[in-house]
């Protein structure tokens, strides 16, 4: 058996392929969250202690942003552009949950661990997506 390098050309392959998994990983979560709050606002608005229209509006902007998200992971090559908008809109998204579960927010148990948690799952995407295109854009 012997090792071959890999060639600049299997790198950038490679590195697109992470990208866009990253891309769809984050959209179907995304897209399956925002979903969720649609459809049941009433009961995960008392299970977390957050408003039910708060969800809805939360929910549609979700399932927007992740039919965005998910077309950029179907792109042969995911424009840059595009998926910085997403790695930021993420990083702002973690933020902003944090921010809101201090200032603004009254969570019941579950929602002062489900905000966090989410924040952070949220923020690992933007992570992973930004590792991605960095690979991308160095091979």
């Amino acid at each position: 058996m012997t090792a071959t390098p890999l060639t600049s050309t299997q790198t950038t392959v490679s590195a697109t392929t992470w990208l866009r998994r990253f891309l769809a990983l984050d959209a179907v979560v995304t897209g399956g969250n925002g979903l969720a709050y649609l459809a049941l606002s009433g009961p995960l608005g008392d299970l977390l202690g957050v408003d039910r229209a708060l969800l809805v509006a939360l929910g549609a902007f979700l399932t927007v942003f992740a039919a965005g998200v998910g077309y950029l992971a179907s792109r042969q090559q995911p424009p840059t552009f595009g998926v910085q908008v997403v790695v930021e809109s993420n990083l702002l998204w973690a933020v902003l949950s944090i921010a809101a579960l201090f200032l603004w927010l009254s969570p019941t148990t579950a929602g002062s661990v489900w905000i966090p948690l989410q924040a952070v799952t949220v923020a690992g995407f933007a992570m992973l997506q930004h590792g991605a295109l960095r690979a991308v854009r160095a091979s």
